[in-house]
């Protein structure tokens, strides 16, 4: 047997509810183990108590035969633990040099040693074959692949015996990819240990030893890679059917008053396609990165599209969507997945933050805003809305999760879009005020309009939704109704692109 390299007895981590459960998991020098999992398994918090961005509730971690306890990502990699995460962590106004080595720097009497610097920088970029790149380059100017390689050979020039990749495939090309795959074997060759998420089944086969299954935060089973079938794997991570809330009601869609024809945006959205109807709520599901986040945003103007057409309005128009402010004019809102960073100004008042959208509404004569007309507005959606603050003028900032979600929504009914994009509507917040959302949802459905959800929660898009859509690796992967799905079927799909069709 191999030496253990790594060793987690009983780790434990609640938020709202528990994540990780007694879990369990063991890491051979030279060994690279995937683990796969669905949205919500607990496969990222693992990772980030490995590499000490989240600190655990209870339970061990073990590197050789020293307990380890660390509290911060420094101290992860000082100790030999590094991971190269799926959401991009370069410094896009520093060169690739200072990106690679940032926080240890070559230094002589304090000063940096830029011509040693750019040396290293070079050997690094050329262990993930960027070696025609110039170091000095600023890492803004590359692409998303180019920086997620940079992020990679970053990490391959520690000093690592656990490397732990995220997704690491996810915006490459095959020929990086394939560079990648040979820095990992050499990595093997040397002893290092290497962990590595993700739900692509033909990288498992080519790379993995091992494969564990996590499932609501509990380790489920682990297999030889080379053995185990794909059906397996998906039975492992589906589990038992969950009981859900079915769809209630009796609504009865209308005409298209959203069509997207072959959509293309970045290495994400590959060629998607939906119609979303007045009177419905359209649900779209799939697993964390699969397009569903991007394929809103291109809708939305948020992205700039690659291709492909979108239509809107009664009868239906095709348009050109630039940019938020076009999709505005055409009829559509969209609450984003991070409504701190991309719907909020967190130092601003509610009133001014509900009114966003319509400053155009709220204006008198000559431009100049009308708060009396702004005080109205908050006024009324403040009350249709149920949110629980002081007055319109107190700071965003100061509500909760759940209110503040509320008062992105409110901006949109201010606008009376025709067509609203909902991304994780209900992520980060309590229970009463989910309930509040979902009956909000219901009777804007009720009252004409065409809602689309992204949600990662399948009890959420089988209580709320008259159809649901799964992404799988960019694309669209299966459309169900209310008499069709169930969990283990939406979640086949999901993984579809993943695993090879016929799982």
């Amino acid at each position: 047997m191999a030496d253990l390299l790594l060793r987690t007895s009983k780790l434990h981590k609640s938020y709202n509810q528990p994540v990780l459960i007694d879990f369990d998991f063991e890491l051979e020098a030279g060994e690279v183990h995937a683990l796969m999992g669905s949205n919500g398994a607990g496969k990222s918090t693992f990772a980030r108590i490995l590499c000490g961005l989240t600190r655990r509730d209870a339970g061990e971690v073990f590197l050789g035969d020293r307990p380890i306890n660390y509290l911060s990502r420094e101290e992860g990699e000082s100790s030999g633990i590094v991971m190269v995460m799926q959401e991009l962590n370069v410094i896009g106004t520093l060169s690739l040099a200072e990106n690679l080595f940032l926080g240890r720097l070559p230094r002589r009497f304090g000063l940096v040693r830029f011509g040693e610097l750019n040396r290293l920088a070079r050997l690094a970029l050329g262990r993930v074959g960027l070696e025609r790149l110039d170091p000095r380059l600023k890492a803004g100017e590359l692409g998303i692949g180019e920086q997620q390689l940079v992020e990679i050979a970053a990490a391959l020039a520690k000093n690592c015996q656990v490397l732990i990749l995220d997704e690491p495939t996810a915006a490459l090309t095959q020929r990086e990819t394939d560079q990648l795959f040979a820095n990992v074997r050499r990595l093997q060759n040397e002893g290092v240990g290497v962990l590595y998420i993700t739900h692509r089944m033909e990288e498992i086969r080519r790379l993995a030893n091992r494969v564990t299954v996590l499932r609501d935060g509990r380790r489920i089973a682990t297999h030889p890679a080379a053995k185990v079938s794909t059906a397996e794997l998906l039975r492992d991570m589906v589990g038992h059917e969950l009981v859900v809330q079915r769809a209630q009601g009796t609504r009865q869609a209308g005409d298209v008053l959203l069509r997207v024809k072959e959509l293309r945006a970045g290495v994400r959205v590959k060629g998607v396609s939906l119609d979303a109807r007045r009177g419905e709520i359209l649900g779209i599901s799939g697993l964390v990165g699969s397009g569903r986040t991007e394929t809103l945003r291109a809708i939305f103007g948020a992205d700039r599209p690659d291709g492909g057409e979108i239509w809107t309005g009664s009868p239906l128009r095709k348009v050109v969507i630039k940019s938020p402010r076009s999709a505005i004019r055409q009829g559509i809102g969209m609450v984003p997945e991070d409504r701190k960073a991309q719907a909020l100004l967190l130092g601003k008042s509610l009133r001014i933050n509900t009114t966003l959208a319509t400053l155009g509404a709220h204006s008198r004569a000559g431009g100049w805003l009308n708060s009396t007309a702004e005080g109205q507005t908050f006024a009324s959606l403040r009350k249709r809305l149920a949110i629980h603050c002081a007055d319109g003028e107190q700071v965003v900032a100061e509500l909760s999760g759940g209110n503040q979600q509320k008062i992105v929504m409110a901006r949109w009914l201010a606008r009376q879009c025709e067509v609203l994009l909902f991304d994780e509507p209900t992520r980060g917040i309590d229970v009463a005020a989910k309930e509040t959302i979902w009956q909000l949802l219901r009777d804007l459905a009720g009252a004409g309009k065409a809602i689309v959800v992204v949600s990662s929660e399948l009890p959420e898009l089988m209580s709320l939704c008259d159809r649901i859509l799964v992404m799988s690796d960019g694309e669209m992967a299966g459309e169900f109704m209310p008499r069709e799905w169930s969990a283990e079927g939406l979640t086949a799909a999901a993984f579809s692109r993943y695993l090879g069709h016929g799982v």
